[in-house]
């Protein structure tokens, strides 16, 4: 594995050209605000795609024929091309290959482009459609950050605030497909607070979200904005006892769970025309 690394005043990254996952993200003393794996999640800020969560019995059918896919799908697994531009941003680029193809026969483009600019990290994920039909696919952002964070008082003292109230019924999971129902939010006005019994039933799942822009802090911490302008969808969670908390804004979620059809037909998905290309932007800015 190799790892890329960018640096300003501010903030410090490596990007491991495994994946193109974010694996360290320090601010300005040296800190670190992203979980380092271990035991209860081995990784740091995968990328999603072509899907995001699972397919029933990790399987898609497309025109009939029938595709192996585990969960989150294969980019973080593969290694990207790299180039760099200067001292402040790093490009990874993934295309279609035979290896694919023999879960996802699909051509395709994905690129992450990852900028400094002063306190604040900007990744750009484009994907593009090359081929001669649709492209359908769901793409999402996996960021795992501490929990609790550098220099914050005590672990449940750790919040997430929208930039809107948040009344809508959130979406819950049972082995890993979406359940039909809605569950009442635990956002109260715009507050989240972050306590391990949130995740006892997996991931808080926010599909019918006002916000496009969360903070994440703690007294006496600092703060880690996110914002996510391009991603219909967040996901929250963690898995106790893991030090962290993933905040992940996504284009697409998992299957229903009783989802039986082509694969064209899964809910919530990018859908690219030929020629066509797509780009999401995520901002993670961090305030001491």
């Amino acid at each position: 594995m190799t790892f890329y690394e960018l640096e300003n005043e501010h903030l410090a990254l490596s990007v491991n050209e495994l994946g193109a996952e974010l694996s360290s993200l320090r601010d300005s003393e040296g800190r670190e605000l992203l979980w380092q794996g271990g035991s209860e999640w081995a990784r740091r800020a995968p990328v999603l795609f072509p899907i995001v969560g699972r397919v029933p019995d990790d399987r898609l059918t497309v025109d009939g024929r029938q595709y192996t896919m585990s969960q989150h799908g294969f980019a973080r697994d593969l290694p990207f091309a790299v180039e760099r531009s200067g001292d402040e941003s790093l490009t990874f680029t993934l295309v279609d290959d035979e290896r694919t193809r023999r879960q996802f026969p699909f051509p395709f483009v994905l690129q992450l482009r990852y900028t400094l600019t002063g306190g604040t990290l900007e990744v750009c994920y484009r994907l593009e459609n090359p081929g001669d039909a649709t492209l359908h696919a769901s793409l999402g952002a996996h960021p795992g950050f501490r929990w609790p964070l550098p220099g914050a008082r005590s672990r449940d003292s750790h919040t997430i605030e929208f930039d809107h109230e948040e009344p809508a019924p959130i979406r819950r999971l049972q082995d890993g497909l979406l359940l039909p129902q809605g569950f009442p939010t635990p956002v109260l006005g715009t507050t989240l607070e972050l306590r391990d019994s949130l995740f006892a039933a997996d991931a808080v799942i926010f599909d019918s979200i006002e916000s496009r822009s969360v903070r994440y802090t703690a007294p006496g911490a600092p703060s880690i904005t996110v914002n996510f302008p391009d991603f219909p969808i967040l996901g929250v969670w963690s898995k106790a006892p893991g030090e962290f908390v993933c905040i992940e804004p996504w284009f697409g979620m998992t299957s229903p769970l009783d989802f039986d059809a082509d694969f064209a037909q899964k809910p919530g998905q990018l859908a690219l025309q030929p020629g066509e290309s797509r780009e999401l932007r995520l901002e993670i800015a961090i305030q001491r």
